[in-house]
């Protein structure tokens, strides 16, 4: 007769890096079970946006997500800019051009991140350490036109905060033909040893019918054979104005994760060196001083998928409404499916494959201190945020 024993990983543990908690159900060496808690971190930026001015917002969402840093900005004021018309006719052109290259960047920067981590755990750290180097340029460019290596600052309401000169496209270019060769060591290093192959392929599987079951995004729903992304799908920035390919596979397995993550940095250097070969002249601010009345949305594909703010404004000069979705609030649960079956050691690596930012997922648990008792859950705050929608619409808030 099986014995379940329950093994924990986290708050704290060293293939998490941030605080969460998973606990596994195991029988023997293999998972049947696991719980995914989280809450560890909820800085309640949603309540925060509603009593900031809307430029102050863009800095505010800018610290969800240290790594990927551009996307919530850049989701709020396409949010925003919705309920002007649309980007397109919001923002010039010039600018469109410049957020497309940081939000390439960002991938670069976030791919290179995660491929390091994921060599790390595995105990290859040869791919560590050079994942580290050559994410190194990628950093002192965004130093170079941004001012900063992380936290870009670099989309506002109507354009970008900063221009990038003349005498730094040359530099620009430079970097991504040197990191050519180096994804192409890395496709070598990674995706052609037999050992990380044995390692990782057939480990965390989540089928295609699963992905979409679990409605997960980015590289995680693709590795699965799930053929979206926003950035064709729901063109921003200048996507549809340059070529470039979606990169799919189809076997759902932590290594299946590791190709389409490396053949898509193959796809960011080609999307920014057309960007810098096709960006026009002229202003990079439409210079935006109220916002109207409304509701919006702004979608983007962030290194880990879709990221996605809703906006509603009541032509004052902050939101009334501010709702945020991050893809690993999406991709972190199908772990309730891609760990179970597989073994203990197998489930660090599996819970890492979706490249999780676990402070993107927060929300919370209203708690009596002196009881410990649960007063108020997730559904509790859906039910609060759907009553208050209501009186939104009924004008009465």
């Amino acid at each position: 007769m099986s014995h379940k024993v329950i093994i924990p990983i986290g708050p704290y543990h060293p293939l998490q890096e941030e605080p969460e908690f998973f606990r596994l159900y195991t029988e023997g060496e293999k998972v049947v079970d696991i719980d995914i808690v989280i809450g560890y971190m909820h800085r309640g930026i949603e309540e925060l946006a509603e009593h900031k001015h809307f430029d102050q917002v863009a800095f505010l969402v800018e610290r969800i997500c240290g790594i990927c840093s551009s996307s919530h900005p850049y989701a709020f004021v396409l949010a925003v800019e919705d309920i002007m018309g649309g980007e397109q006719n919001v923002v010039p052109e010039r600018a469109l051009y410049i957020r497309t290259i940081v939000d390439e960047l960002q991938r670069l920067h976030s791919h290179l991140l995660w491929l390091g981590l994921a060599g790390h755990f595995i105990g290859y750290n040869t791919v560590w350490m050079w994942a580290w180097k050559y994410r190194e340029p990628i950093l002192e460019v965004f130093e170079m036109i941004c001012g900063n290596r992380n936290h870009y600052a670099m989309s506002k309401i109507g354009g970008v905060r900063r221009d990038i000169r003349d005498m730094d496209i040359p530099v620009l270019k430079k970097t991504m033909d040197d990191l050519v060769p180096a994804v192409d060591m890395f496709k070598g290093a990674v995706m052609d040893d037999p050992v990380i192959q044995a390692r990782l392929k057939g480990i965390g599987v989540l089928t295609r019918e699963q992905a979409i079951e679990w409605a997960v995004v980015g590289p995680t729903a693709r590795a699965s054979g799930v053929n979206i992304d926003i950035r064709r799908d729901d063109p921003y920035g200048v996507f549809d104005k340059i070529d470039w390919n979606v990169i799919v596979e189809k076997d759902g397995d932590v290594f299946a994760k590791t190709k389409v993550r490396i053949l898509e940095m193959y796809e960011s250097i080609n999307i920014i060196r057309q960007c810098l070969s096709k960006m026009p002249k002229g202003e990079i601010d439409a210079n935006i001083k109220d916002v109207p009345p409304g509701e919006g949305i702004g979608r983007v594909e962030a290194p880990r998928g879709e990221c996605f703010h809703y906006v509603k404004s009541d032509g004052t000069n902050r939101p009334i409404r501010h709702k945020i979705r991050a893809p690993s609030y999406m991709n972190v649960a199908s772990n309730k499916v891609a760990a179970v079956g597989g073994t203990i050691s197998d489930a660090a690596i599996t819970l890492a494959a979706v490249d999780p930012c676990y402070c993107c997922t927060e929300r919370l648990i209203v708690l009596d201190k002196a009881t410990d008792k649960k007063l108020m859950n997730g559904w509790d705050l859906i039910r609060l945020s759907q009553e208050k929608t209501k009186k939104m619409q009924e004008g009465r808030l």
